[in-house]
């Protein structure tokens, strides 16, 4: 019996050291543990398929092809500005639906055949991230969402256009922020 209590005793020590910094770390924040929503990911398998990422990324090329505004970037540093790493996939759920909605959707008769399979595959992503939410403040996400949808509106029908032209940076900011 001496021989198992020694033996447990570390590891109940470890336990309860872990727990002890898990509460201290608790109420250092304030209690909020979990930002996120558990549901703001992503399946693996989703970006590991080889025809939907080539078409993905082909749809991007060839609307690039069309974009002549180099000076714009939608998905780069900006979108990310001020936003932890554990927002990202929601921030990425924000520019995935508007994109759907008001890029994809009123372009769907544009580059064929690509359009026709990537909008079902991008609308499944959607779907998957509809339950995706921050618990508290995401002014600052809607703000950098905000100002890429204004650039875009801005453009016209050019902002279209270079939004399809990014669909590559869409699908790698997805994979990197929700798996």
């Amino acid at each position: 019996m001496a021989a198992l209590q020694k033996s447990v005793s570390p590891f109940l020590m470890g336990t309860l050291a872990t727990s002890c910094l898990l509460l201290l770390a608790l109420w250092v924040q304030g209690g909020a543990a979990a930002p996120i929503s558990s549901h703001c990911r992503l399946d693996k398998s989703n970006f590991q398929q080889p025809y939907i990422t080539n078409r993905t990324f082909m749809l991007a090329k060839e609307a690039s092809l069309a974009d002549n505004n180099t000076d714009v970037r939608l998905i780069g540093e900006k979108l990310f500005r001020g936003v932890s790493m554990s927002e990202r996939c929601y921030l990425m759920k924000q520019v995935l639906n508007f994109t759907l909605e008001e890029v994809l959707l009123p372009q769907s008769d544009r580059f064929q055949p690509y359009m026709q399979e990537v909008v079902p595959f991008l609308a499944r992503l959607s779907n998957s991230l509809s339950t995706c939410h921050i618990e508290g403040d995401d002014l600052h996400i809607q703000k950098n969402v905000q100002k890429l949808k204004d650039t875009v509106k801005k453009l016209g029908e050019s902002g279209e256009i270079k939004a399809i032209g990014e669909l590559d940076l869409l699908f790698m900011s997805l994979r990197n922020a929700c798996i």
